[in-house]
């Protein structure tokens, strides 16, 4: 049996041209919610187990949005670049991270050259994203405390310009 083996070359592959075939492949995936058998040429079948199945479902829904999907393993180990790129922010931005132990990072010997692990990079966002909401819902409460609601939009401006003032 042979083994498939992702490597930092591998490209990410485009929808297909044929919008129609991938329409009906999502739509097919849409109306089954359980996993389906996979059909060889030769006649054979084999059943999909559920992990590859939601795998399927999540590659079929992005390429009939248009989107290009790249399958990589969590344990890929990306440059800096490739983080920040990942992260929407600036590489000096993500060093700066690194430096106070935000990231975990590995530097490859004598090197100077530091790689993450992608399951590290993705952790790190979704902290980000939680430390985000709560600041949000925090902020939310506040507003609805002090009545922020219920002013209009010149009394509420006058209210922040009095509290940046004040501050």
């Amino acid at each position: 049996m042979s083994q498939a083996t992702i490597t930092r070359n591998e490209r990410p592959v485009l929808p297909p041209a044929d919008f129609e075939a991938m329409l009906r492949v999502s739509t097919f995936l849409e109306q089954h919610p359980e996993p389906a058998l996979l059909l060889g040429p030769d006649g054979q079948q084999v059943p999909l187990p559920l992990e590859v199945y939601e795998i399927l479902v999540k590659v079929a829904a992005a390429m009939r949005a248009g989107q290009a999907v790249s399958v990589t393993p969590l344990s890929q180990r990306l440059t800096t670049q490739e983080a920040a790129d990942l992260l929407g922010i600036s590489r000096p931005t993500l060093v700066k991270l690194l430096s106070e132990h935000q990231i975990p990072y590995e530097q490859d010997g004598q090197r100077r050259h530091r790689r993450l692990r992608l399951c590290d990079v993705l952790e790190y966002a979704e902290r980000r994203r939680i430390e985000r909401r709560l600041r949000l819902d925090e902020m939310t409460r506040q507003a609805v405390d002090d009545d922020l609601y219920s002013m209009s939009a010149t009394d509420y401006t006058a209210a922040l310009t009095a509290a940046r003032r004040d501050h």
